[in-house]
């Protein structure tokens, strides 16, 4: 398999096993993330081109696919991973955190998909991936500003696959509901179990299957759970 995937908001973890997995299949990688310096072990290892940009800012999301389609041309696939969240009661939250959530979570993944579906749309073929979250479909207590960020994103991906699936443009949007495992010595895995948590890997493993969905047959949202997780 060939082609370019580009992963913004990149870092341990998820976006990790999305970049390992790709570059396994054939895809050139590249890395995008505000701090640079903790990806050097991951683009060694999956010779991938690393930039810096902090999503948030218009300018700097232009620049990075600027950069891409020069050194690796449009990509074929991009994931907005980037995330931020900020927790607590409702009437104690910073509403410049709130702020700051909600321009992460879901403005951002909008100025990375605009520039995408822009580069996407000439040669109607392409697609653009987001991860949510269990918060995308639930708005938990005192979890109300990553909630607002992640329902806005989930709007986002619908309207984006309604509006470009039948331009070629594949839109999909994972609920990632529960914790994904961090590795050995992540307390949470000792709180919930081994099979309390989603394994990145294989998370990895469902971003890539529905990349390769025939268009005939595209999927727009995937639920990813532990088997034993309630919902």
């Amino acid at each position: 398999m060939s082609g370019t995937a580009l992963i913004v908001g990149a870092g341990s973890g998820l976006s990790a096993a999305l970049a390992r997995l790709f570059a396994r299949e054939g895809m050139q990688v590249v890395l995008g993330a505000r701090d640079t310096g903790k990806l050097d072990a991951l683009a060694g290892e999956t010779k991938a081109l690393v930039l810096a940009c902090d999503a948030a800012v218009p300018a700097q999301v232009e620049a990075m696919f600027g950069a891409v389609e020069v050194k690796r041309g449009v990509p074929d696939l991009v994931v907005y991973n980037a995330g931020y969240r900020v927790r607590g009661p409702l009437v104690s939250l910073d509403p410049k955190e709130v702020a700051r959530t909600i321009e992460v979570t879901a403005y951002a993944g909008f100025l990375v998909a605009q520039s995408a579906a822009k580069r996407m749309l000439p040669r109607a073929s392409g697609a653009i991936f987001f991860t949510g979250a269990s918060a995308s479909v639930k708005g938990y207590a005192e979890s109300a500003a990553f909630a607002m960020g992640k329902f806005a994103l989930r709007g986002l991906a619908q309207s984006m696959a309604r509006e470009l699936a039948p331009k070629g443009i594949h839109i999909a949007h994972f609920v990632i509901d529960g914790g994904i495992a961090k590795g050995a010595g992540d307390p949470r895995a000792a709180e919930r179990g081994a099979e309390g948590m989603l394994q990145p890997e294989e998370i990895a493993k469902n971003y890539l299957h529905v990349y390769r969905q025939h268009r005939s047959a595209w999927t727009w949202e995937v639920e990813l759970r532990p088997w034993i997780e309630r919902f």
